[in-house]
């Protein structure tokens, strides 16, 4: 029986509002774990695909410039 880690990290997050969101992300992001990246990948996932273009190129170039 395979992990589908995706729908696992979804199942966790459905029915959280606003802040429970927030203080996931940074949570994940302050502990500084590598064991968080996957389940933020999965919430970008999900923004990028509610995005519409102008919040994606923002994101782009936001990203850009943060790696630069």
């Amino acid at each position: 029986m395979g992990l589908n880690l995706r729908h696992a990290i979804l199942d966790n997050v459905s029915g959280s509002d606003a802040s429970q969101i927030e203080a996931t992300i940074t949570d994940a992001i302050s502990s500084g774990e590598e064991k968080m990246l996957p389940g933020l990948g999965v919430l970008f996932e999900v923004y990028w695909n509610e995005a519409d273009d102008t919040q994606k190129q923002q994101v782009i170039d936001q990203i850009s410039s943060g790696v630069k």
